[in-house]
């Protein structure tokens, strides 16, 4: 299971806009390879550029990064908890109260995408061992239902949308 996409009803239609990022069928892999990937994108950031915004009220490159990095843990919990069979319907999450908590201004890019690349490789262990009965097992999360396969899928497709985001919008590896 591990080797095919998720089917739409395994995921909510507002998350189309990750997982469409995901062309991919070996998700683990693709899971592996993001952190080096993301670390090489925030290289070309200057130190000086990590607090710029592209507008008044929008995150800093760093409050990027921290978001992506608050994602990443709801979503690797959502996976653990629906692949182990949890019946019990996970929580939402305002990602603007958890920008405003999180303190990712106060740190480095470097230290942000070192903690990304930790927590991910934490998820790849996790995921990698899930077996296909737990893969394709259908929980509530933000009362809507999900699969672990789909949320692997928005894990990379997440982190594709922000990279694309710091390109477009902050002129970050332009």
């Amino acid at each position: 299971m591990k080797s095919s996409r998720p089917r739409p009803e395994e995921y909510d239609a507002a998350f189309e806009r990750y997982v469409s990022r995901v062309p991919e069928t070996d998700i683990v892999a693709a899971l592996e390879r993001q952190p080096a990937e993301l670390a090489a994108v925030l290289a070309s950031v200057p130190p000086e550029r990590e607090e710029y915004r592209y507008a008044p009220g929008k995150w800093t490159i760093r409050g990027v990064v921290g978001h992506v990095l608050d994602a990443e843990r709801v979503f690797g919990y959502r996976a653990l908890c629906v692949a182990r069979g949890d019946k019990a319907s996970l929580p939402g999450f305002e990602q603007n109260d958890y920008a405003v908590n999180a303190g990712s201004d106060r740190r480095t890019l470097a230290s942000l995408a070192a903690e990304f690349a930790s927590l991910r490789a934490s998820h790849v262990l996790m995921l990698r061992y899930v077996d296909d009965a737990g893969w394709l097992r259908v929980g509530t999360a933000n009362a809507l239902p999900v699969t672990p396969r789909a949320l692997a899928y928005i894990l990379v497709g997440h982190v594709r949308h922000h990279v694309a985001v710091l390109r477009e919008k902050y002129g970050v590896g332009a």
